[in-house]
This record gives C-alpha cells, sequence and structure tokens, in this order.
C-alpha cells in the first residue's frame, strides 16, 4: 500500500482495521483473468473503529445508515487488471466517503431580501420585452 490514507486533517484509515477480500473479477480481460483475484472488497468497521473522534464517528454512522451492514461499511474495486490498483482504488474511495460522511454540517442560509429598486427594475426590463414581443404579432397585417 501507498502510505496512511487521510481522511481529514491528521485523521486516516488505519491499516490495521482494514479488511480485504479478493475474488476473481468480472469482465474483459488476458489469459491471466480466469486465475487472479484481481477484483478487491475493501470493509471496514465503522461502529468499532477508535480511529475517529467519536463526534465524527457519530455523522458518519448516521449519515451512512443506509450503506452499513452491521456497522461495516463495504467498497468494491474491479476496474483494473492488476489486484494492486484495485487496492489502491478501494482504499482512496473509502478515504473520500469517510471524509464527505464525517465533514461538518454546511453553515445554515441567511435569508436576505431582494431590494426594491433591483425587484423594481426586473419588472420593468420584463415588460419592455413583453410590449417587443408583442409588437411581432402580425395583427395588423392584413
Amino acid at each position: 500500500m501507498s502510505g496512511p490514507y487521510v481522511i481529514r486533517g491528521s485523521v486516516s484509515l488505519p491499516e490495521a482495521e482494514l479488511m480485504w477480500r479478493f475474488s476473481r473479477s468480472s469482465g474483459p480481460g488476458g489469459q491471466h483473468v480466469n486465475t487472479s483475484d484481481s477484483q478487491v472488497e475493501l470493509r471496514f468497521d465503522l461502529a468499532a473503529t477508535d480511529a475517529l473522534p467519536q463526534v465524527w464517528k457519530d455523522r458518519a454512522l448516521e449519515r451512512l445508515s443506509g450503506r452499513l451492514v452491521g456497522g461495516v461499511i463495504a467498497v468494491r474495486a474491479s476496474e483494473h487488471r492488476s489486484q494492486w490498483r484495485n487496492r489502491e482504488t478501494a482504499a482512496v474511495r473509502l478515504a473520500a466517503l469517510l471524509a464527505e460522511a464525517t465533514a461538518p454540517p454546511p453553515k445554515a442560509r441567511r435569508a436576505t431580501r431582494i431590494p426594491r429598486g433591483i425587484n423594481e427594475r426586473r419588472l420593468r426590463e420584463k415588460k419592455q420585452r413583453a410590449e417587443t414581443k408583442r409588437g411581432r404579432t402580425g395583427r395588423d397585417w392584413s
């Protein structure tokens, strides 16, 4: 593997808590494809990990609840013919998924009023446009 996969800040995926499973990949390939286990399934026990701060963990458990099976999240990769590249892809995908799931909620939007001058100008331009289009009708062309 090429180093730790950073989720956000100084928090990264602990290598010891990653569970790997390999199987034969479907799709096209060469002579080697029927004998190699190149598809990768990476599993991470989100409910039991201590690598994430508790706030992040709660947030991720809530946001990923539809993808979790017994508190474990699974990511598959089979795009490449090489098991090594599929391992890299799966780990990066898991790190990105956890980074998105643990991100703080966006700031609440503060409602603002549209200034009266802008609204009046918009309505005035709208009436001018309607008048221009009304002038294009062929009522007077007989």
